[in-house]
Order: structure tokens, then sequence, then C-alpha cells
């Protein structure tokens, strides 16, 4: 029974990462692809996490792994944000179809950051 349980979290885990894969070469801009690999790959690495788990037995090697699944989902939302923030902030384009774009009003009333040199010139 534990190979049963073991080969469909590989499964799912192997399928998501493909389609995050597919994600990064079919989707046209980069927000788009950081959704789409954000979302994939952290349920591929996490279905590839419980299949250790499963298969190991040992209650040090599913601790380990179920840690490391919790970590994964607490931490890549707020990377997948502060990647995605900063490179709108750079000016990173967004793809010609793109129908709204929020952000551009609320940060356009706003003044630009101030430069690195004027931080450490103390201006």
């Amino acid at each position: 029974m534990r190979e049963v349980i073991t080969a469909v979290f590989l499964g799912v885990g192997a399928l998501a990462m493909l389609l995050a894969g597919l994600g990064m070469v079919r989707l046209p801009d980069l927000f788009l692809r950081l959704q789409a690999t954000a979302k994939a790959a952290t349920l591929g690495v996490g279905g590839l996490l419980c299949a250790a788990a499963v298969n190991t037995g040992s209650l040090g090697g599913v601790a380990h792994a179920l840690l490391t699944v919790v970590f994964l989902f607490a931490i890549t939302p707020v990377a997948t944000l502060l990647i995605a923030r900063a490179a709108f902030h750079t000016g990173v384009p967004l793809w010609k179809k793109t129908g709204e774009n929020d952000l551009a009003e609320k940060y356009r009333a706003e003044a630009p950051p101030p430069s690195a040199d004027s931080l450490i010139d103390g201006q």
C-alpha cells in the first residue's frame, strides 16, 4: 500500500512540475510566468516531498519532509510577491493584451522612490 501512495504523490508532483515548466515556456510575460510557476512548482515539490515522507516511513524523515513542505508553502507566495513588485517597479513590461493595471494608478500618484545615492549622501 505504501508503494501505491508513494506512486500517486510522485505522479501528482511530476505532473505539477511539468505544468510549471510548460508555464515558463508558453506564458508571454514575467508576471504570468511567476503565477504559474509559483503555484505549480509548489504543488510539485510538495508532492515529491510527501512521496519521500511516505516512502521513508521513519519519524525523522517524515518530520523533515513535512516541515520542508510547510516552509515551502509559507515562503513561496511571499517570494513571488516580492519578485513581482520588484519587476513592476523596475519597469518590466506587461503583456500587450493585459486588460487592467491597477498598480499603475497607485504608483503613478506617488513620488518616485529615492535613489541609492541620495540615501547614502543623507539628502
